[in-house]
């Protein structure tokens, strides 16, 4: 117990909170804590010249036909359950997410092409506004990035889309290539601020991903990790980190037969983006893989199962978006994500009721795994695996309302009942 006379000084309370006030000022605002809104589970990349408003229709049809093709894959991989949840989510809210491609999935073209394409993509996105929610709930296109030989195009391509689409359309976030320095994430900023003065929009409204395919926006020159610097630097614009599998891969050397997003330097990457993103309410995507679910049934299912395991993979290491290419990436994306969370749900549902509770069950938990219990909850009832009615029969207290609760309170409980 201290004495008489021995406790600190008035000016030395003072003196701490001259330092300490700053500090939690600036972690407020550096790090406000996961972003309210849902993350999509994937974002599917698809080229302009492929892309049209019947696009997600034409492709939960041949998503549909796949999946009866490799159905005893499937239920091999996932259960019956699993299969039959993921099928009608394909009849309903196929594609979430998805990025209109006029870069490295568009190639090089006459301008006049380009320019074609980038107005159908314009009038695209906004027709997708209307359709939801079978149409995707968030949409952009990936232009050409800020190297000097391509900004030029990237930026009346983006132009374009706009005027096209009448405005920005709701849910429009598009997607910056190549990151390799910093000073890029303020030019990109500038871009936002004038078309938001351009279209009439609020500051702020405009939302961009950066894409992580080079090396050097995870380390750079200097020994610091670039895009923990553009994180920042960059919001509260900046919605996501995509992974770019192969452009890394071969930009660190990796021979094309083991390129993969569970490289070592995939891995390496993707961890980096994940501490650097952590708790600042920027979403992180995995990328993608090459190989297309098409051909003889043995090649369809070798396909699924590949596909599958990386889902799972990722999600198991805490990525719960990545890219999508093809029809039948749909079908195991939304097997694995439904079959994760179902799976993980009853365990979930059954910590958080012990939780609520104050009861000792197999596993004491703290407040922050409170909060990622509940994260099970929301991200698997978001992509249907299950219900809350299925949730609140393993776990009475876990409603949505106390759900709510919990996570206003950072996963804290009241002291008294």
């Amino acid at each position: 117990m201290t004495g008489p006379g021995r406790g600190l000084s008035p000016q030395a309370r003072t003196r701490l909170e001259e330092i300490l006030g700053p500090v939690d000022d600036d972690l407020a605002a550096r790090y406000p804590g996961d972003r309210p809104t849902r993350q999509p589970a994937h974002t599917v990349y698809l080229s302009a010249a492929d892309a049209d408003v019947d696009t997600p229709r034409t492709w939960a049809t041949q998503a549909q036909q796949i999946a009866e093709v490799g159905r005893t894959a499937l239920t091999e991989l996932a259960g019956d359950d699993a299969v039959e949840l993921a099928l009608r989510r394909l009849g309903t809210n196929p594609v979430e997410d998805l990025r209109i491609d006029l870069e490295d999935g568009y190639g090089w073209r006459d301008d006049a092409v380009e320019d074609a394409h980038a107005r159908r993509a314009g009038e695209t996105l906004a027709a997708w506004t209307r359709q939801r929610p079978y149409a995707p709930w968030m949409a952009g296109i990936r232009a050409k990035g800020l190297g000097a030989r391509e900004r030029h195009r990237g930026l009346r391509t983006l132009e374009l889309v706009l005027d096209a689409a009448g405005g920005v359309p709701d849910g429009f976030v598009f997607t910056v290539p190549k990151l390799r320095d910093v000073r890029q994430v303020d030019a990109v900023n500038v871009l936002c601020a004038d078309l938001e003065r351009v279209h009439g929009l609020a500051e702020g409204t405009m939302r961009y991903e950066l894409q992580v395919e080079i090396p050097q926006a995870v380390l750079g020159a200097d020994g610091r990790a670039t895009v923990a610097e553009a994180i920042h630097r960059a919001a509260p614009r900046l919605s996501g980190l995509h992974y770019g599998t192969y452009d890394y891969s071969a930009a660190c050397g990796i021979v094309s037969a083991q390129q993969s997003l569970a490289h070592p330097v995939a891995d390496h990457a993707k961890a980096v983006m994940q501490a650097a993103a952590a708790q600042t309410g920027v979403w992180i995507s995995d990328g993608s893989t090459q190989i297309m679910p098409t051909g003889s049934v043995e090649n369809v299912e070798a396909a699924l199962r590949r596909h599958h395991g990386l889902v799972v993979r990722s999600l198991e290491r805490g990525f719960y978006q990545g890219w999508d290419m093809h029809p039948g990436h749909l079908v195991t994306r939304w097997t694995a994500v439904i079959g994760f969370f179902r799976s993980a749900m009853p365990t979930a549902a059954a910590r958080l009721q012990s939780y609520f509770q104050r009861s000792a069950g197999d596993v004491v938990d703290e407040p922050a795994t409170a909060l990622s219990l509940a994260l099970v909850l929301d991200r698997g009832a978001a992509a249907g695996a299950f219900t809350a009615d299925e949730v609140t029969a393993i776990a009475p207290l876990c409603t949505a309302d106390a759900l709510a609760d919990l996570r206003a309170a950072g996963g804290s409980l009241p002291t008294t009942r």
